[in-house]
Protein backbone atom coordinates (compact mmCIF):
# COMPACT_ATOMS: atom_id res chain seq x y z
CA UNK A 1 0.00 0.00 0.00
CA UNK A 2 1.47 3.37 -0.69
CA UNK A 3 1.55 5.53 2.17
CA UNK A 4 -0.57 8.47 0.46
CA UNK A 5 -3.37 6.16 0.21
CA UNK A 6 -5.54 6.13 2.44
CA UNK A 7 -6.93 3.27 4.69
CA UNK A 8 -10.82 3.96 4.43
CA UNK A 9 -10.40 4.21 0.34
CA UNK A 10 -9.39 0.17 0.48
CA UNK A 11 -11.49 -2.56 1.20
CA UNK A 12 -15.03 -2.15 1.00
CA UNK A 13 -15.14 -2.45 -2.99
CA UNK A 14 -18.63 -3.68 -3.47
CA UNK A 15 -21.15 -1.05 -4.23
CA UNK A 16 -24.09 -3.28 -3.10
CA UNK A 17 -22.66 -3.08 0.13
CA UNK A 18 -23.45 -6.89 0.53
CA UNK A 19 -23.36 -8.14 4.39
CA UNK A 20 -20.52 -10.29 5.24
CA UNK A 21 -21.81 -10.74 8.95
CA UNK A 22 -24.72 -9.96 10.70
CA UNK A 23 -25.46 -9.35 14.24
CA UNK A 24 -28.42 -8.48 16.53
CA UNK A 25 -28.62 -8.54 19.73
CA UNK A 26 -26.13 -10.90 20.24
CA UNK A 27 -25.78 -12.75 23.70
CA UNK A 28 -23.37 -15.13 25.52
CA UNK A 29 -24.11 -15.65 29.01
CA UNK A 30 -22.84 -18.17 31.62
CA UNK A 31 -24.68 -18.65 34.51
CA UNK A 32 -25.40 -15.08 35.47
CA UNK A 33 -22.51 -13.59 33.98
CA UNK A 34 -22.89 -11.71 30.35
CA UNK A 35 -19.77 -12.64 27.90
CA UNK A 36 -21.44 -10.84 25.87
CA UNK A 37 -23.99 -8.45 26.37
CA UNK A 38 -26.56 -7.95 23.85
CA UNK A 39 -24.20 -6.34 20.83
CA UNK A 40 -25.15 -5.53 17.29
CA UNK A 41 -23.14 -4.78 14.11
CA UNK A 42 -22.72 -5.78 10.61
CA UNK A 43 -20.08 -5.85 8.46
CA UNK A 44 -19.54 -5.34 4.67
CA UNK A 45 -18.10 -7.60 2.37
CA UNK A 46 -14.48 -6.85 1.64
CA UNK A 47 -14.89 -4.50 4.69
CA UNK A 48 -11.48 -4.22 6.89
CA UNK A 49 -13.08 -4.18 10.60
CA UNK A 50 -11.17 -3.71 13.57
CA UNK A 51 -12.92 -5.79 16.73
CA UNK A 52 -11.28 -3.81 19.96
CA UNK A 53 -11.08 -4.37 23.82
CA UNK A 54 -9.27 -4.46 26.76
CA UNK A 55 -8.71 -7.95 28.13
CA UNK A 56 -12.23 -8.94 28.93
CA UNK A 57 -14.13 -6.92 26.91
CA UNK A 58 -15.88 -10.10 25.58
CA UNK A 59 -13.95 -10.29 22.17
CA UNK A 60 -12.79 -13.79 22.55
CA UNK A 61 -16.68 -15.18 23.29
CA UNK A 62 -17.84 -13.05 20.19
CA UNK A 63 -14.95 -14.14 17.99
CA UNK A 64 -16.32 -17.87 18.71
CA UNK A 65 -19.19 -17.28 18.34
CA UNK A 66 -18.60 -15.75 14.47
CA UNK A 67 -16.75 -18.46 14.13
CA UNK A 68 -18.79 -21.06 14.43
CA UNK A 69 -17.23 -22.51 17.68
CA UNK A 70 -19.81 -21.77 19.86
CA UNK A 71 -23.85 -20.99 20.49
CA UNK A 72 -25.24 -17.95 21.75
CA UNK A 73 -27.53 -17.83 24.51
CA UNK A 74 -29.65 -15.66 22.79
CA UNK A 75 -29.85 -12.77 19.59
CA UNK A 76 -28.79 -13.33 15.98
CA UNK A 77 -26.04 -13.54 14.02
CA UNK A 78 -25.03 -14.49 10.06
CA UNK A 79 -22.03 -15.19 9.41
CA UNK A 80 -20.72 -15.75 4.97
CA UNK A 81 -24.70 -16.03 4.85
CA UNK A 82 -25.19 -18.90 7.23
CA UNK A 83 -26.92 -19.06 10.50
CA UNK A 84 -24.66 -19.18 13.40
CA UNK A 85 -26.87 -21.70 15.29
CA UNK A 86 -28.16 -23.96 12.39
CA UNK A 87 -25.12 -23.66 10.18
CA UNK A 88 -22.04 -23.43 11.99
CA UNK A 89 -19.91 -26.24 10.01
CA UNK A 90 -20.81 -24.16 6.35
CA UNK A 91 -19.42 -21.28 8.53
CA UNK A 92 -16.55 -22.38 8.63
CA UNK A 93 -15.86 -23.57 5.25
CA UNK A 94 -16.29 -20.07 4.30
CA UNK A 95 -14.02 -18.31 6.81
CA UNK A 96 -9.87 -18.29 7.62
CA UNK A 97 -8.67 -18.32 10.84
CA UNK A 98 -5.51 -17.07 12.00
CA UNK A 99 -4.34 -16.81 15.72
CA UNK A 100 -1.16 -14.91 17.04
CA UNK A 101 -0.58 -18.39 19.15
CA UNK A 102 -1.02 -21.11 16.94
CA UNK A 103 -1.81 -21.30 12.95
CA UNK A 104 0.87 -23.48 11.60
CA UNK A 105 2.95 -26.77 12.76
CA UNK A 106 6.60 -26.13 13.84
CA UNK A 107 7.55 -29.55 13.09
CA UNK A 108 6.15 -29.40 9.39
CA UNK A 109 7.86 -27.74 6.76
CA UNK A 110 6.23 -25.00 4.61
CA UNK A 111 4.75 -27.07 1.83
CA UNK A 112 3.57 -29.35 4.43
CA UNK A 113 1.72 -26.86 6.21
CA UNK A 114 0.39 -25.17 3.15
CA UNK A 115 -0.53 -28.43 1.46
CA UNK A 116 -2.27 -30.02 5.08
CA UNK A 117 -4.32 -27.02 5.26
CA UNK A 118 -5.07 -26.96 1.97
CA UNK A 119 -6.88 -30.32 2.47
CA UNK A 120 -8.58 -29.32 5.84
CA UNK A 121 -10.22 -26.68 3.93
CA UNK A 122 -11.53 -28.92 0.80
CA UNK A 123 -9.42 -27.66 -1.87
CA UNK A 124 -9.04 -30.66 -4.14
CA UNK A 125 -5.63 -32.50 -4.78
CA UNK A 126 -4.27 -31.55 -7.88
CA UNK A 127 -5.23 -27.64 -6.81
CA UNK A 128 -3.39 -27.92 -3.97
CA UNK A 129 -0.18 -28.31 -5.52
CA UNK A 130 -0.53 -25.30 -8.29
CA UNK A 131 -1.82 -23.26 -5.29
CA UNK A 132 0.91 -24.27 -3.62
CA UNK A 133 3.87 -23.40 -5.47
CA UNK A 134 2.10 -20.09 -6.44
CA UNK A 135 2.05 -19.00 -3.27
CA UNK A 136 5.44 -20.07 -2.49
CA UNK A 137 6.67 -18.04 -5.15
CA UNK A 138 4.96 -15.34 -4.24
CA UNK A 139 6.31 -15.05 -0.60
CA UNK A 140 9.61 -15.76 -2.00
CA UNK A 141 9.57 -18.70 -0.06
CA UNK A 142 11.17 -20.97 -2.92
CA UNK A 143 14.43 -21.93 -0.73
CA UNK A 144 12.45 -22.32 1.88
CA UNK A 145 10.21 -24.76 0.65
CA UNK A 146 11.55 -27.64 1.87
CA UNK A 147 12.62 -26.31 5.78
CA UNK A 148 10.83 -26.70 8.72
CA UNK A 149 8.34 -23.55 9.90
CA UNK A 150 10.20 -23.80 13.51
CA UNK A 151 13.05 -22.64 11.52
CA UNK A 152 11.55 -19.58 10.14
CA UNK A 153 11.35 -15.86 11.77
CA UNK A 154 8.60 -14.80 13.27
CA UNK A 155 7.56 -12.32 10.63
CA UNK A 156 7.76 -14.79 7.56
CA UNK A 157 6.23 -17.40 10.31
CA UNK A 158 3.08 -14.90 10.47
CA UNK A 159 3.14 -13.90 6.84
CA UNK A 160 2.30 -17.60 6.06
CA UNK A 161 0.05 -18.02 8.37
CA UNK A 162 -2.06 -15.62 6.78
CA UNK A 163 -1.60 -16.58 3.35
CA UNK A 164 -2.64 -20.16 4.74
CA UNK A 165 -6.13 -18.83 6.13
CA UNK A 166 -6.67 -17.63 2.75
CA UNK A 167 -5.43 -20.43 0.36
CA UNK A 168 -9.00 -21.92 0.03
CA UNK A 169 -10.29 -18.52 -0.75
CA UNK A 170 -12.52 -17.67 1.98
CA UNK A 171 -15.43 -14.75 2.24
CA UNK A 172 -14.41 -13.95 5.64
CA UNK A 173 -10.83 -14.16 7.46
CA UNK A 174 -10.77 -13.67 11.39
CA UNK A 175 -7.26 -12.49 12.71
CA UNK A 176 -6.50 -12.86 16.39
CA UNK A 177 -4.17 -10.07 17.10
CA UNK A 178 -1.95 -11.28 14.08
CA UNK A 179 0.60 -9.17 14.41
CA UNK A 180 2.18 -9.91 18.03
CA UNK A 181 6.07 -9.82 18.30
CA UNK A 182 6.50 -8.79 14.85
CA UNK A 183 8.93 -5.65 14.19
CA UNK A 184 7.33 -2.76 12.60
CA UNK A 185 8.98 -3.51 8.70
CA UNK A 186 7.24 -6.84 9.51
CA UNK A 187 3.96 -5.22 10.46
CA UNK A 188 3.43 -2.64 7.87
CA UNK A 189 4.12 -5.74 5.31
CA UNK A 190 1.54 -7.47 6.64
CA UNK A 191 -0.97 -4.67 6.97
CA UNK A 192 -0.31 -4.65 3.30
CA UNK A 193 -1.52 -8.49 2.81
CA UNK A 194 -4.50 -7.33 4.65
CA UNK A 195 -5.13 -4.83 2.07
CA UNK A 196 -4.58 -6.81 -0.94
CA UNK A 197 -6.72 -9.57 0.21
CA UNK A 198 -9.61 -6.90 1.28
CA UNK A 199 -8.77 -5.40 -2.70
CA UNK A 200 -9.88 -9.12 -3.71
CA UNK A 201 -13.18 -9.02 -1.74
CA UNK A 202 -12.34 -10.96 1.50
CA UNK A 203 -13.71 -9.42 4.18
CA UNK A 204 -11.34 -9.03 7.18
CA UNK A 205 -12.08 -9.31 10.88
CA UNK A 206 -9.09 -8.27 12.77
CA UNK A 207 -8.49 -7.62 17.07
CA UNK A 208 -5.00 -6.09 17.94
CA UNK A 209 -3.56 -4.26 20.76
CA UNK A 210 -1.50 -2.30 18.35
CA UNK A 211 -4.00 1.23 18.05
CA UNK A 212 -1.68 2.30 14.99
CA UNK A 213 -2.98 -0.58 13.28
CA UNK A 214 -6.62 0.77 14.48
CA UNK A 215 -6.12 3.20 12.21
CA UNK A 216 -5.57 1.11 9.03
CA UNK A 217 -9.45 -0.48 9.77
CA UNK A 218 -12.00 0.94 7.80
CA UNK A 219 -14.00 0.74 10.75
CA UNK A 220 -13.83 -0.06 14.49
CA UNK A 221 -16.19 -1.28 16.68
CA UNK A 222 -14.98 -0.61 20.81
CA UNK A 223 -15.78 -3.55 23.14
CA UNK A 224 -16.22 -2.59 27.07
CA UNK A 225 -17.61 -5.34 29.65
CA UNK A 226 -19.34 -7.38 27.24
CA UNK A 227 -20.91 -4.26 25.43
CA UNK A 228 -19.93 -2.30 21.64
CA UNK A 229 -19.49 1.33 23.55
CA UNK A 230 -18.25 2.71 20.09
CA UNK A 231 -17.92 1.90 16.31
CA UNK A 232 -17.69 4.00 13.23
CA UNK A 233 -14.51 5.12 11.13
CA UNK A 234 -11.36 5.97 12.80
CA UNK A 235 -11.22 9.40 11.62
CA UNK A 236 -14.97 10.10 13.14
CA UNK A 237 -13.87 7.98 16.46
CA UNK A 238 -11.57 10.49 17.10
CA UNK A 239 -13.11 13.55 16.33
CA UNK A 240 -16.21 11.81 18.72
CA UNK A 241 -13.49 12.26 21.76
CA UNK A 242 -11.78 15.29 20.71
CA UNK A 243 -8.78 12.78 20.49
CA UNK A 244 -5.29 12.73 18.54
CA UNK A 245 -4.75 9.06 17.90
CA UNK A 246 -6.89 5.87 18.26
CA UNK A 247 -4.70 5.24 21.34
CA UNK A 248 -6.48 8.00 22.93
CA UNK A 249 -10.18 7.15 22.34
CA UNK A 250 -9.33 4.02 23.85
CA UNK A 251 -8.06 5.27 26.56
CA UNK A 252 -10.97 7.29 27.23
CA UNK A 253 -13.29 3.79 26.55
CA UNK A 254 -11.52 1.19 28.36
CA UNK A 255 -10.13 3.38 31.41
CA UNK A 256 -14.01 2.18 32.79
CA UNK A 257 -14.01 -1.44 32.39
CA UNK A 258 -14.14 -3.29 34.90
CA UNK A 259 -13.23 -7.10 33.67
CA UNK A 260 -9.79 -8.42 33.51
CA UNK A 261 -10.33 -11.69 31.48
CA UNK A 262 -12.78 -12.87 28.62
Amino acid sequence: MEDNQSPSTVGRQSSTKEKAIVCKNLTKQFGDFKAVNNISFDVDQGEIFGFLGANGAGKTTAMRILCGLSYPTSGEAMVAGFDVYRQQEKIKKNIGYMSQKFSLYDNLTVLENIEFYGGIYGVQGAEIKTRSNDLVSTLGLEKEAKKLVGELPLGWKQKLAFSVAIFHRPKIVFLDEPTGGVDPVTRRQFWDMIYEAAANGITVFVTTHYMDEAEYCNRISVMVDGCVNAMDTPANLKKQFNAHSMDEVFYELARSAKRTGD
